[in-house]
């Protein structure tokens, strides 16, 4: 199959829109992925090859942060890894309905892997700013509560739909969808913007700020969201 019939097929084949869908995961990194799982599907990779890919390139942008001294072409460079990885990690899914469906062991792997950066990304922060930033001690905490954070937050998210689907209970890409508005909140809380901040890691008293913002954000969703899942859990029995 050439690229262009991939890419034509997976126009019929997409997911469906999360509830609250961020912007930058719907409206730029899923139609990137599609891209990127039309070329790869042409060529032959498997769905768990392209995670590996999406992995390669995360993980090299997270070894950075902890390693180099930060400029702002390494925030540039970093910003490219991660986005990279992160198209290549909506890719996967895409190849495996290509493929005509994926599998539990794959699923199992992108989940594990996406884990896995969501808690390496923010110590690597706590790491670089340590060993290259001039601001104060305390600072490691944020990213380090971030790190808290995001993995709650998405075990929480894991943990919805798989209760749900146990209760046969259509999931949130099935059940309601995105309205822009949403989309557009949901900014602040989306991995492709925590990517983005990424080119401000040269610009240190900058990057505290937003980082620290983005913090904050994502723990205000988390208290939040969580009495909310816990009820509709509840309902279920």
């Amino acid at each position: 199959m050439t690229v262009a019939a991939a890419y034509a097929q997976l126009g019929a084949a997409q997911k469906g829109r999360g509830r609250g869908a961020p912007a930058y995961s719907l409206y730029v990194n899923r139609p990137v992925g599609r891209v990127i799982a039309a070329g790869a599907y042409a060529v032959g990779l498997t769905p768990n090859q392209v995670t590996a890919v999406s992995a390669g390139l995360t993980f090299t942008g997270i070894v950075l942060l902890a390693t180099v001294p930060p400029s702002l072409l390494l925030g540039v460079v970093v910003w490219l890894l991660l986005a990279a990885g992160y198209a290549w990690d909506s890719a996967d899914g895409q190849v495996a309905r290509l493929r005509g469906g994926g599998s539990l062991a794959g699923e199992w792997l992108d989940h594990v892997v996406d884990a896995a950066k969501l808690v390496s990304l923010h110590v690597a922060v706590a790491v670089g700013a340590f060993r290259f930033f001039d601001a104060p001690v305390a600072w490691i905490l944020v990213p380090l509560g971030f790190a808290i954070v995001a993995t709650v937050a998405f075990f929480g998210m894991i943990l919805n739909d798989l209760l749900r689907a146990r209760a046969g209970v259509a999931q949130a890409a099935e059940a309601g969808g995105s309205s822009p508005l949403r989309s557009i909140l949901g900014l602040p809380v989306d991995y492709g913007v925590w990517c983005l901040s990424f080119v401000l890691w040269g610009a240190p008293p900058v990057f505290v700020v937003v980082y620290s913002m983005l913090a904050l954000t994502a723990l205000v969703h988390l208290v939040a969201a969580l009495p909310v899942w816990f009820r509709r859990m509840k309902h279920l029995g």
